[in-house]
């Protein structure tokens, strides 16, 4: 047995020249991995369940409630008295309302039916305002007792708000057994320096299957093509697709794909992590020399629903004076927006595909440079039939859509934002070049 565990705490390393030529034979190339690659295992200890970034610290704010979905299980997150994040099931256990509309009154959660008021530790403050006692009598004391908030763990750690999904919450939050744990998926155990970075952040919200949205991210390679007239890279283009030297590494708590320019001694073009169950970082160069570094994660919102938290950390352009009369962030947005726009039919129509079964019939290949993909999708698969995350809360076509109406807040899905954010873009060029042309005709 000691022997066994010895074994999966071991990292894993796999290296292949990756296929992207202009030239290359595709049924030779094919047949050759077929023979020298390894069956793909799974050697992650994290699966679907456990800890899911959620949001970021800044967004959950004092006396404000902010809603979503997770495996189509609604949720609310708020602060309490203490400023303490806490996230409890969508549902009032007074007459089953939503807290939509609800409100935080001095850190308690307020029902907007009865108003019907919580404690941190989710027992009622109010009962007298929501009952007749005389009429209860007897009963009260064990009426009282069971109106109390479900609740999951929740953890803020360097600007993250992180909660611990099981897919059953509980009235009381001390009875959680966490069997994982939440450093796996911190920036800073992996020797990266969050403090020392500025950062844009921009939240995504895409009608497709949350798994090949992820398998998206884990693919590099198809931002040449895809996104090469959008990133501002010069080295990112479809002329200058080129080759790569790929080493994959994989222990129990990831899997990391490291790509490395096959002239130029070998220099790291770009290093991608994946962190079960949602979270990916993709390092542009190495870790240790790296000015920019990209953490993305993805929350299953529910069927076909997904939201992405993508945060770019960068060690260029600190001084906020200048990022500000530049419009850096605004112009940030902008091409993120862009970025996830182009990438959003393809999602779509995988997701279509998929779900027909005309993936799995026409049985698509895994190249050379998708072998980082496949380690996933074997990871994931043995995750759905172990955990099955989705059969928790399913729904149908009879469910009310109330919480899918109001989900898709954010781009591409719901452009108003980036609509918004363009506007503020022309608004504030038009005013940095009108005061100054004002200001010599007032001296004039």
């Amino acid at each position: 047995m000691n022997e066994e565990n010895g074994k999966d705490n071991k990292s894993f390393e796999y290296e292949t020249n990756n296929l992207i030529r202009s030239n290359f034979n595709e049924k030779e190339s094919v047949k050759e991995l077929e023979n020298i690659a390894p069956k793909p295992s799974n050697q992650l200890t994290n699966g679907l369940l456990g800890w899911y970034s959620v949001s970021s610290s800044e967004t959950i704010k004092d006396g404000k409630l902010n809603h979503f979905t997770i495996y189509n299980e609604p949720l609310v997150l708020y602060r309490d008295r203490e400023g303490i994040v806490r996230c409890v099931k969508d549902v009032c256990p007074h007459r089953g309302a939503s807290f939509l509309g609800g409100e935080v009154i001095n850190g308690q959660l307020v029902c907007p039916y009865h108003g019907a008021r919580f404690s941190s530790q989710g027992s009622c403050t109010n009962l007298d305002r929501i009952t007749c006692q005389h009429i209860i009598d007897s009963n009260y004391d064990n009426y009282a007792k069971s109106i109390k908030l479900f609740q999951y763990p929740c953890a803020e750690k360097e600007g993250y708000i992180y909660i611990y999904y099981t897919g059953k919450p509980l009235a009381n939050i001390e009875d959680f057994q966490i069997k994982s744990s939440i450093n796996s998926l911190l920036p800073d155990s992996y020797g990266f320096p969050s403090l020392e970075y500025e950062y844009e952040e921009v939240y995504v919200d895409f009608k497709a299957d949350w798994a090949r949205i992820i398998e998206n991210h884990l693919d590099i390679l198809h931002v040449f093509w895809m996104h090469g007239d959008t990133i501002p890279d010069k080295n990112v283009n479809r002329e200058t697709i080129t080759s790569f030297n790929q080493k994959i590494k994989r222990d129990n708590r990831q899997i990391e794909s490291i790509y490395s320019y096959k002239t130029n001694g070998q220099e790291e073009f770009i290093r991608i992590k994946f962190v079960p169950p949602g979270r990916i970082f993709i390092y542009k160069g190495s870790p240790e020399s790296t000015r920019y570094i990209q953490v993305l994660d993805h929350i299953p919102l529910g069927n076909n629903k997904a939201r992405v938290i993508v945060r770019h950390y960068r060690k260029f352009l600190k001084n906020k004076f200048f990022t500000n009369l530049v419009l850096f962030s605004h112009l940030q947005r902008r091409t993120f927006y862009k970025i996830f726009t182009e990438d959003y039919l393809v999602l779509k129509t995988q997701t279509f595909n998929d779900q027909m079964g005309y993936i799995q019939k026409d049985n698509v290949k895994l190249l050379g440079e998708d072998k980082m993909v496949q380690y996933y999708w074997d990871w994931l698969q043995n995750a759905l039939n172990k955990e099955k995350p989705w059969d928790l809360h399913p729904i149908n076509s009879l469910t009310n859509s109330v919480h899918e109406d109001r989900g898709m807040q954010y781009p591409p899905e719901n452009p108003n934002m980036a609509i918004k954010n363009n506007r503020k873009i022309m608004i504030k060029l038009l005013t940095r070049l009108l005061f100054p042309i004002g200001f010599i005709l007032l001296l004039i």
